[in-house]
């Protein structure tokens, strides 16, 4: 959803329920896991929550752009979800 918290409006439609994406940090142990989160939004890592690896959103535009491209939207999105963490 829009707050990132896991109450978008697909959300009451989904097996499990999204997590809370701004307390990633807390969840971490006070550490935000840049790597991890890095692989996920990359698909290198498994999420089994997620189903398969294909991000409905960003795949198709991941795999159009160039790998340079590629890694600096993935970069975007990686210091977007770090920057929405809860102090």
């Amino acid at each position: 959803g829009k707050d990132a918290r896991g109450g978008g409006p697909a959300a009451p439609a989904l097996k499990n329920a999204p997590p809370d994406l701004t307390t990633i940090t807390a969840r971490s142990g006070g550490s935000f896991p840049e790597v991890k989160i890095r692989r996920i939004i990359e698909g290198a890592d498994e999420v089994q929550s997620h189903g398969n690896r294909e991000m409905p959103m960003w795949g198709d535009l991941f795999k159009s752009l160039d790998r340079d491209m590629a890694q600096i939207r993935i970069s975007a999105l990686v210091d977007y979800v770090k920057s929405i963490q809860k102090k």
